[in-house]
């Protein structure tokens, strides 16, 4: 997936990055790039200012996002029940795939094991 970057939060398995790196995916997980105990706002901050997607499983990031209106980063939260590895990465791969042009331009998703929702960014601005 070539132009776009991920950042995997803190509670996205290195495991499940290694595979999407793997997989052809751009991504690194906040521990590589910042205090593993950052707060939310600046992992927002982070994301928004490199220009990567955030993938997390903290559905706290949709609240932050309302609050501030940026219309970017998007931000892919995993409300999955399987967590294992492959099937993270998996479903995430497939999330990005699907939705590939809406995260270039700002979105907040929500996936679980069946179902992708994504509202555009900023939020209440549609």
């Amino acid at each position: 997936m070539s132009g776009i970057e991920f950042l995997a939060n803190m509670n996205i398995s290195p495991k499940t990055v290694k595979k999407l790196k793997d997989m052809g995916l751009n991504i690194v997980r906040v521990s590589e790039v910042m205090d593993c105990k950052s707060k939310d706002r600046d992992i927002i901050n982070y994301a928004r200012l490199k220009n990567k997607i955030l993938i997390t499983q903290d559905v706290d990031y949709s609240e932050l996002l309302s609050i501030s209106g940026y219309n970017k980063p998007s931000v892919i939260i995993l409300r999955l029940q399987n967590v294992h590895p492959d099937f993270v990465a998996s479903r995430i791969f497939d999330v990005v795939s699907e939705l590939r042009e809406e995260l270039k331009e700002g979105i907040i998703v929500s996936a679980d094991e069946r179902y992708v929702r994504f509202r555009n960014l900023p939020i209440g601005k549609e």
